[in-house]
């Protein structure tokens, strides 16, 4: 609870920014399905997920960033006794964002999937592109399957690893095409 209350700033700025954030990564997963085929089921179903997927990552960075952290400011000069009244209230919330993230990391993955499967039949991006999308979407299932789960700091960090490399490649050649 203290070390919350000294970094409240620092969690309401950087998830605000993610927050609005959202709407430019929408645009940018748009111009891929564009590129890729708007009359592509798949490409389209990709957006679908993706756009779902957004929308449980904002609700997720609203309830941990935005939220939580002004509830627990006006509990800053509380007694011990409503604090340790609050940790219920805490872990709800925590595992109410943990929800979120099993939501958007398989909708991220089922949208990855969807446009790497369509980038590797229409051949409009290259196909390592496709591939690695492929790759990475087995990989979250993987971690899922044995147990990491995406909550976990380590597998949470393979993960948006792999997803941030995927789109930034995306991005490049997308850029390149464009230029």
């Amino acid at each position: 609870m203290e070390y919350l209350l000294k970094i409240i700033n620092v969690i309401i700025i950087t998830h605000a920014i993610a927050i609005l954030s959202l709407p430019f990564a929408l645009a940018g997963f748009w111009g891929l399905t564009r590129k890729i085929g708007t009359d592509n089921f798949l490409a389209i179903l990709g957006l679908s997920f993706i756009s779902f997927g957004l929308i449980a990552v904002m609700i997720a960075a609203a309830a941990n960033g935005l939220v939580m952290p002004l509830f627990i400011q006006t509990y800053k000069d509380a007694s011990p006794d409503t604090i340790v009244l609050m940790k219920p209230v805490l872990r709800y919330s925590f595992s109410l964002n943990h929800a979120f993230n099993y939501i958007y990391t398989g909708a991220f993955c089922l949208a990855i999937l969807c446009w790497s499967i369509t980038i590797i039949h229409t051949k409009k991006l290259p196909l390592w592109i496709g591939w690695f999308g492929v790759a990475t979407a087995f990989a979250a299932v993987i971690i899922f399957i044995t147990g990491m789960g995406i909550p976990g700091l380590h597998a949470f960090r393979l993960f948006v690893s792999c997803l941030v490399l995927w789109i930034l490649m995306v991005g490049i050649v997308l850029s390149r095409k464009a230029a």
